[in-house]
């Protein structure tokens, strides 16, 4: 599980030390409770890629992590893409029909 704590440094720094499968890394941003989250997301996936490999080589692991990772961030981007498609296709069957209904309100009318 990853560790993270904050730096008991400057309060304005926005340091975090975090550890990820077994490695410390000191990073900084704008929110490091964010980073801290990502890192936790980070180690689960590399151990449970280890888990289920049986593989030791730390950068092995961390490729491995990553096309998850990625597989994963793809496959909602699509879902995503895909529900903005239909979102604008009802909007445009929508916008049609009322279009219709005003047209024939304004023939007769």
């Amino acid at each position: 599980m990853a560790v993270a704590t904050k730096q008991p440094q400057d309060p304005k720094n926005n340091s975090v030390r975090v550890e990820i499968f077994d490695q410390g890394y000191n990073l900084t941003g704008p929110d490091p409770q964010y980073i801290m989250k990502l890192a936790e997301y980070v180690d689960t996936k590399m151990r449970a890629v280890a888990e289920q490999t049986h593989t030791v080589d730390t950068v092995r692991v961390a490729v491995l992590a990553a096309l998850n990772i990625a597989d994963e961030y793809h496959l909602l981007k699509r879902n995503q893409d895909d529900g903005a498609v239909d979102y604008l296709k009802r909007a445009n069957n929508l916008s049609n029909a009322l279009d219709e209904v005003l047209d024939d309100e304004r023939r007769a009318g």
